[in-house]
């Protein structure tokens, strides 16, 4: 055994738990490196740079975690060492930390499975809506087990702390003051180095996603991103003048049924339609939790997963090549309701301020729509209730306990228990929610009040639970299993509606809030933002298959078109069908903002870095290629605008 300098002893235990915990997590890295042994680069250089970046983040982590600990080791007297007081204080905050730690490692393990990158910002969000991620956990996995291991696995550890005598030699040396100082002052020292010259994002060394997510420290990930949730385009991202910008990203919005009320820094105009007949149809929407393209026959799955889906793939306007504009249900949340590409950070759904705005509601409200938003969980969750109640919308959800803010001009109906038939961690199965919906339909239409009923899903979804007996795949065994229960949910949906009165004048507007996965090795996964949408029950003469690359964003300004309907714009979206209309997807991560057009893909990243790449549609890969001016320029103009407007609260 190793032996500290006698002036040291004191901090035995310390320096045995520092090494336990970089010699574990350099094990927990090794582990993510055999799990995507087929997506990392094993390059013996890569290999190496991974493993010594990841540790000199463990470092500036463990030093974090530890300095309490040195504080305490530096400023208690010698006489005290050893005390009763002293054992007990040490004994139960190591070992408290010892089990913390190791949870937390298992927790990583769980991310990776769920996201394939280390913590971020969901796990930051998963911290604050405790009620919904424990329900999950317990649904998920076998708890008793999980815990017994984690607290098995500290005693074996502190066994073997014990062991080595790292708690005698702790409660039995004393140390002097230069010796103090000698493990205190570097110890600050490097802490003030992490907390102001590192940035988490200098993990990010590799083109390969994979090495550059196992470089870094899951903890250290995970207080970067609490904070910096949100992020100020002009401060992280390539800029240019916001004049040219504006002009820029103006002149893609213009067509000839448009015209702009304001000038300079706005993007607001008047859609006219040449139509004389202005089309007043109800309209159901369904946000599909996790619903990816891949999960389609259309698109090339064998599994028949999703029949209800394909059938009506066939008899809808059906866009084939329509991508999400991120990774997140906010994400989708914010594309759907204020058509605008995602801006750096956190959601707008999910920011201050972020109530009057200018959404799809406000083009439903003019023309005297009842307007509502059903979820299945407590809309307090992602801070739903907030956004959709501060932006015009009647609240349907479970309500477990949450209230509205008093600031919030709306109202909020339960769902009773008397209507769930089943429910899980997050939320009523997705048949009890399209109940609901019908239920409400009814009574709007015996008040004859045109309706905008938006539904967000919730059971495809881990723990992948619903009620039995509805499809060939057992609950709670696969996400396939949850996929075909909301197809079969969808089609009982359409069963039910088609006896209402109001069936034959309503649209049904159906698509993903984003994929099932969004992890892969280059810096954005294409394929994984890739996910169907339907407009479902218009005249049979207008069904069609859209083939032109679109984003979320897209969607409503093309539902309004084939309503005929003129209106007010404060939208990045454009109609699609459009003869005009100018192929391109706007994809992102809370970091990352992407331009796609096409097989051309231009990422704009923090620090002020920009990368262009051929996507290869076939394989999935990007192939770096030279810089193009102006692609780069209209990719900055989308997203510079954008937060602007926001940041300058013009989006109303």
């Amino acid at each position: 055994m190793y032996k500290l300098p006698s002036n040291l002893g004191r901090y035995s235990l310390l320096v045995h738990f520092v090494i336990w915990f970089l010699v574990l997590s350099q094990f927990l890295r090794i582990g993510f490196f055999l799990w995507q042994y087929d997506e990392v680069s094993w390059n013996i250089i890569d290999l190496a740079r991974t493993l010594l970046t990841g540790l000199f983040f463990d470092l500036g982590t463990i030093v974090f975690i530890s300095i309490c600990s040195v504080l305490y080791y530096s400023v208690l007297p010698n006489k005290w060492i050893g005390s009763l007081l002293d054992k007990v204080l040490v004994c139960f905050f190591t070992s408290l930390t010892v089990f913390i730690l190791v949870f937390t490692f298992f927790a990583e393990l769980t991310f990776w499975d769920e996201f394939k990158t280390r913590f971020n910002f969901i796990a930051v969000d998963y911290l604050i809506y405790t009620h919904e991620v424990v329900a999950n956990i317990k649904q998920s996995y076998p708890l008793p087990i999980l815990i017994g291991g984690v607290l098995l696995l500290t005693l074996v550890f502190l066994f073997i702390f014990y062991k080595r005598k790292a708690f005698a030699t702790t409660f039995t040396s004393t140390v002097n003051f230069k010796s103090r100082l000698s493990v205190l002052i570097p110890t600050i020292a490097v802490a003030l180095f992490f907390a102001f010259f590192i940035n988490n994002n200098q993990a990010e060394w590799s083109s390969n996603r994979y090495n550059s997510e196992i470089s870094k420290s899951g903890i250290y990930s995970f207080f970067a991103a609490f904070r910096n949730n949100q992020m100020k385009y002009v401060d992280f991202y390539t800029s240019i003048e916001n004049d040219k910008a504006f002009g820029l990203i103006r002149n893609k919005l213009a067509s000839d049924n448009s015209f702009y009320s304001k000038t300079n820094n706005s993007i607001h105009r008047k859609i006219t339609n040449s139509s004389p007949s202005q089309e007043n149809k109800n309209v159901v929407f369904v946000l599909v939790e996790s619903l990816s393209g891949s999960f389609l026959k259309e698109f090339g799955n064998t599994q028949n997963i999703t029949p209800f889906l394909d059938s009506i793939a066939q008899k809808s306007i059906f866009f084939e090549d329509l991508y999400a504009t991120g990774t997140r249900t906010v994400r989708g949340m914010e594309a759907v309701t204020l058509c605008i590409p995602p801006t750096p950070g956190q959601s707008i759904v999910k920011r201050p301020d972020n109530q009057n705005l200018y959404t799809v509601c406000s083009v439903f409200k003019s023309r005297k729509y009842d307007c509502n938003f059903f979820y299945g969980g407590d809309g307090y969750f992602d801070n739903m209730n907030a956004y959709f109640g501060g932006n015009g919308f009647t609240i349907y959800d479970r309500g477990r306990g949450s209230v509205l803010s008093d600031q919030i001009k709306t109202v909020r109906h339960n769902i009773d228990d008397k209507e769930v038939t089943f429910e899980n961690a997050w939320g009523v199965c997705d048949e009890d929610i399209f109940n609901k919906m019908l239920k409400v339909a009814d009574a709007q239409y015996k008040k004859n009040k045109p309706f905008f009923n938006f539904i967000m899903t919730t059971s495809n979804h881990r723990p992948f639970t619903y009620p039995s007996g509805k499809i060939d795949i057992p609950s709670g065994t696969s996400r396939e299993g949850a996929v075909k229960y909301t197809d079969f949910a969808l089609k009982e949906l359409f069963n039910k509606a088609k006896t209402k009165p109001w069936f034959k004048n309503t649209v049904f507007v159906i698509i993903a809030d984003h994929c099932a996965s969004s992890a892969g090795k280059d810096e954005i996964d294409v394929a994984n933002y890739h996910i169907p949408a339907f407009i479902v029950n218009f005249d049979e003469n207008q069904n069609q298959k859209i083939t032109q690359q679109c984003s979320q964003i897209d969607l409503w300004p093309t539902v309004f078109s084939l309503f005929h309907w003129n209106y007010e714009s404060n939208f990045f979206g454009k109609n699609v069908l459009d003869s005009h209309f100018e192929e391109r997807a706007l994809i992102g991560t809370y970091r990352k903002l992407v331009l796609m057009k096409k097989e051309k893909v231009l990422i704009l990243s923090d620090q002020k870095k920009q990368a262009f790449y051929s996507w290869n549609k076939k394989d999935n890969s990007l192939k770096p290629i030279p810089m193009d001016q102006s692609f780069l320029e209209e990719t900055i103009s989308w997203y510079q605008t954008a937060d602007y407007l926001f940041t300058n609260k013009l989006l109303k």
